[in-house]
C-alpha cells in the first residue's frame, strides 16, 4: 500500500509540476498534499522496514488507519482543486486582453486531466 501511495504521489507531483501552474493557490495545495503524503509514506515505510514498529508502543493498525484516512481526505480535496483548475481550461488568461489565450494550453490541459485522475 505504501509503495502505491509513493508511486501515485510521485506521478501527481511530476504532472502538476510540469504545467505552468496558472492558479497557484489551487495547485499549491495539490503539490503540498502530493509532496507531504509522499514524504510521510516514506517515513512510515522506513519505521516498519527498520523495525522501529516493534520498539514503539503504538497501536500501528490504528495509526495506519488514521494515516490513510487523512491522506484520502487530503487527496480528495486535492483532486477537487485540480479538477476545478482543469475545468477552467476555456477561460481567457487575461480578461482585459483581446487575445484568445486560454488559462491552460492543450498540452497543459491533458497533463492536468492526468493529474486529476
Amino acid at each position: 500500500v505504501f509503495l502505491s501511495l509513493q508511486l501515485f504521489g510521485t506521478i501527481v507531483w511530476i504532472l502538476v509540476a510540469s504545467t505552468q501552474i496558472p492558479l497557484p493557490l489551487l495547485q499549491g495545495w495539490v503539490m503540498f498534499v502530493a509532496v507531504t503524503a509522499w514524504f510521510l509514506s516514506i517515513v512510515f515505510l522506513s519505521v516498519f522496514l527498520f523495525g522501529y514498529a516493534n520498539r514503539v508502543a503504538v497501536n500501528w493498525n490504528q495509526a495506519d488507519f488514521i494515516f490513510h484516512g487523512a491522506t484520502f481526505v487530503c487527496y480528495f480535496g486535492a483532486f477537487l482543486l485540480q479538477a476545478a483548475t482543469t475545468s477552467l481550461h476555456y477561460f481567457p488568461r487575461n480578461f482585459n486582453s483581446t487575445t484568445s489565450e486560454t488559462i491552460l494550453s492543450g498540452r497543459e490541459y491533458n497533463i492536468s486531466i492526468a493529474a486529476s485522475v
